[in-house]
């Protein structure tokens, strides 16, 4: 399995180390130079690890820790030059999950990605995202600690909606992930699952609108 890891960093020198090393351990890499750049990315791309440097041109690095673990459920290496016990437990308790002071060594850096993204896979039974939590084992989806009740199909078409949280999702594709193959003619049954899904989704607070010539997009109201 290949992993995805989003590197931000405004240092060019460390960047191009980091982005070398990773690759050559068969990771795919994406670049981000500052907390503007890496929200964009994570619109963009699913990631499984982000390194990410405390100290970054537009913004703290604690606090876009904070905002990213509010929109997305995934783990997050610091890297600063900031090493005392007290930056450290800054970092942890922004949400970090890990805390690596500079310099190190490269092969540190690759042994603390190998452990967050095992952790990780331990983790990926609950898909998490603004309140709402999925269980990929039961196939339940709560809000809180509601049951939102959801069949087969309407579980599906949430679980497509967070593991592309933002994007919208055209409706070929969006058919395709939950019914397998295509839909030719016939998208009544997705319009009637995402008809009754908003039924479900609107008294938590949320709602799959479409947007026409780009698709389905789950959006909080």
């Amino acid at each position: 399995m290949s992993y995805t890891i989003l590197l931000v960093e405004d240092n060019p020198h460390i960047m191009e180390i980091n982005h070398e090393a990773l690759e050559m351990n068969d990771y795919r890499v994406l670049e981000a130079r500052d907390g503007g750049e890496c929200m964009a990315r994570l619109k963009e791309h699913d990631v499984d690890l982000i390194v990410l440097d405390v100290m970054l041109p537009d913004s703290d690095g604690l606090t876009l820790c904070q905002e990213i673990k509010t929109r997305y459920d995934v783990p997050i290496l610091f890297l600063s030059a900031l090493g005392e016990n007290e930056q450290i437990i800054a970092g942890l308790r922004a949400g970090g999950d890990d805390y690596l002071p500079k310099p190190y060594d490269i092969k540190v850096l690759l042994a603390r990605v190998e452990a967050r993204l095992r952790a990780a896979r331990h983790k990926k039974r609950f898909l998490s995202y603004a309140g709402l939590r999925l269980d990929t084992s039961l196939l339940i989806a709560y809000y809180g600690e509601t049951d939102l009740l959801l069949n087969q199909k309407e579980y599906l078409l949430l679980l497509t909606f967070l593991n592309n949280p933002n994007r919208p999702i055209e409706k070929e594709n969006l058919y395709a992930a939950v019914w397998g193959g295509s839909a030719g003619d016939n998208m009544n049954a997705l319009h009637t699952a995402v008809s009754r899904l908003n039924k479900k989704l609107e008294p938590a607070g949320f709602r799959v609108n479409f947007r026409r010539g780009e698709g389905y997009v789950m959006e909080q109201i």
